[in-house]
């Protein structure tokens, strides 16, 4: 049945831009404009990047909800994240939503996230408010950018309708907003105007009953847990007798102790809400994304939430190197696996399975960038780990083996094309299209296997000398395309436990790239530095230097190491190999072989070669 009715007091939106293309400063301004801070008031900037994480990296992790108020009607802004690896974030908010916000960078243009939420948006038939932005820019080309928009919008299968979209040309940072380019815009007034006449306030159906479909979840020390989702129909009052239908069908009787909706970057308690607006009810303890809390009188389920299916898996597992339980205060397999599920309760893309072993996980997901997120905000809580290399998950069809397929866009400086296009056909890529915009950059796009963009990153910035731009969004499932080397070079491995010395270092620099400094504690396999050649070596980087009472002339004692480079998270995991993990924990993250012992190695290696042999 088709809804006859919309609110014409609330608007539900979202704000859709790739990476630093300004969506988070130009929420900051709505927020100043519609008077929900004071004018004395200290505000810091970016205030919907909450987390820590956020904040240090300048992107959306996780999709937020807040509300501004222009005139008579409620605005509900979804800030959604930019980048493909949370797409399950990007999901579960456009179904709280009835149009969006397309905030794109006048001089870059329409970008790959930017390409992958639209489309989720177009699909769910949303209606689509363009604003091309940092039109004050020296590089600013808008009239470009906006045919780049219409032409993403073409190749994105939009129909008449969205393809007929409003356009709105803005400097958010000076929280501008104009209808003409050449205007003199002096606040966002025409961006609020144009939202309240172009985006539909929310359908309901009058005679249905109240149904609410959970969408978010969060956790109150005074509340318990929260259902966040947006009211399809009918209105829910404090100490309601509701029920919850969840994945079995099955309605499970629950009472609301609190209601809340939106007010600005906060919550603010209400006796009842209606249809459309985002509600947050307090008092439900067994609930998931993707429920409907409904009527007692009436039970109806919503269509739940279907989220793209994950297409990387890691291995998780509890940290049992020699410094175990050293740095962290969650080291148990139980802690670990409570942590991970309860972070599949609120990420609807994350699916957690047991591995073979007791004490260890298979987590799967969108990308390596999402499970380094993860891990970073375990280490953070105090949780020591170890992971393994991310593994892209395959299919079979009609017994040929598929694989994921990323559509890869690089955008580099002009001389830097060959290495980049070799680099990347060594991987199984193939170069879809060529364009340059004539000031000495170009923009790239190439098909390559998911597999193969595993442990490229931080090559592709070296080859690039930094000033390369690299994004993919996930273009499907095709046959395998063969095998080709992960990595060329191997690992110079320590031999035994004790304390790195800058002796030892020293003239192990030869052999490689060293990753510790002097003093660093190390355990027998431990991965001490990068060895230049292809097979792996073991080395003791514990040597003391053999002390004598003959004076020489040369300076020996001056040792001058090469600068370490430190190790972040996302290097580790792309570094490793099949057979090494990485170990982190609050204060650390280091390098590991899987099989510690050096004599055990030897050993499997020796087999392996045997089996190959046919001995």
């Amino acid at each position: 049945m088709k809804p006859r009715h919309r609110n014409p007091m609330i608007r539900n939106i979202a704000i859709i831009a790739h990476v630093d293309h300004g969506k988070t400063t130009l929420v900051d301004h709505m927020f100043r404009q519609s008077g929900l801070f004071r004018d004395n008031q200290t505000v810091e900037d970016r205030v919907m990047d909450s987390m820590d994480l956020e904040r240090e990296r300048g992107i959306t992790i996780s999709a937020k909800n807040c509300s501004v108020r222009w005139q008579d009607v409620k605005i509900n802004i979804l800030d959604t994240p930019g980048h493909a690896d949370f797409g399950g974030e990007v999901e579960r908010a456009l179904l709280m939503v009835d149009g969006a916000i397309l905030l794109v960078d006048a001089s870059e243009g329409p970008l790959p996230q930017t390409r992958f939420v639209l489309k989720k948006a177009l699909e769910s038939k949303k209606r689509i408010v363009v604003v091309v932005n940092k039109i004050d820019r020296k590089d600013a080309r808008p009239d470009e950018v906006l045919q780049e928009i219409y032409d993403l919008f073409i190749e994105l299968d939009a129909n008449d309708e969205q393809i007929d979209f409003p356009v709105l040309y803005a400097i958010g940072k000076l929280g501008i907003a104009q209808h003409e380019l050449d205007g003199e815009g002096t606040d966002l007034k025409p961006l609020f105007e144009t939202i309240v006449a172009e985006i539909p306030g929310p359908a309901y159906e009058p005679t249905e009953p109240f149904q609410m479909l959970v969408s978010d979840l969060d956790y109150s020390d005074y509340l318990g847990r929260l259902a966040i989702g947006r009211v399809f129909n009918g209105e829910a009052k404090q100490n309601d007798a509701l029920m919850c239908i969840g994945e079995n069908g099955v309605p499970r009787p629950l009472r609301v102790s609190r209601i809340q909706t939106y007010s600005g970057i906060g919550l603010a308690e209400t006796d009842l809400v209606g249809p459309g607006d985002i509600a947050i009810l307090a008092g439900i303890e067994d609930v998931h994304i993707g429920d409907t809390i409904c009527t007692a009188e009436a039970p109806k389920a919503l269509p739940r939430i279907t989220v793209d299916e994950p297409t990387i898996a890691m291995f998780f597992s509890i940290n049992n190197s020699p410094f175990s339980g050293k740095e962290g205060k969650y080291v148990q397999s139980g802690k670990l696996r409570e942590r991970l599920v309860r972070e599949t309760l609120s990420n609807v893309a994350l699916e957690v399975e047991d591995a073979e072993t007791t004490d260890a996980f298979i987590v799967k997901g969108r990308g390596e960038f999402q499970m380094a997120i993860l891990i970073e905000t375990m280490r953070r809580e105090g949780y020591e780990l170890s992971v393994g290399r991310p593994r892209v998950i395959y299919k079979e069809k009609d017994g040929k083996l598929l694989e994921p397929i990323e559509h890869l866009f690089v955008n580099c400086e002009e001389s830097f094309t060959g290495i980049v296009t070799e680099k990347i056909s060594q991987r199984k890529g193939r170069m879809i299209n060529l364009v340059n915009h004539g000031n000495n950059r170009v923009r790239i796009e190439f098909s390559v296997p998911s597999r193969g963009l595993i442990g490229y990153r931080n090559e592709f910035l070296t080859d690039t000398k930094g000033t390369g731009i690299m994004n993919s969004y996930l273009q499907g499932y095709e046959p395998y395309r063969g095998d080709f080397p992960t990595r060329l070079s191997g690992s110079l491995v320590a031999d035994r436990q004790g304390e790195s010395t800058g002796y030892a270092l020293f003239n192990l620099e030869p052999r490689g790239t060293i990753y510790i400094e002097p003093g660093i504690p190390v355990y027998e396999g431990m991965i001490v530095g990068e060895h230049n050649r292809d097979s792996d070596l073991d080395v003791n980087a514990c040597k003391p230097k053999k002390m004598t009472n003959m004076r020489t002339s040369n300076k020996d004692d001056a040792i001058v190491l090469t600068p370490v480079i430190p190790m972040t998270l996302e290097k580790a995991i792309e570094f490793i190999r099949d057979d090494e993990m990485v170990e982190v924990t609050p204060k650390s993250i280091r390098l590991r072989k899987v099989t510690l012992s050096t004599l055990e190695r030897h050993r499997q290696r020796g087999a392996a070669l045997a089996v190959e042999s046919g001995n």
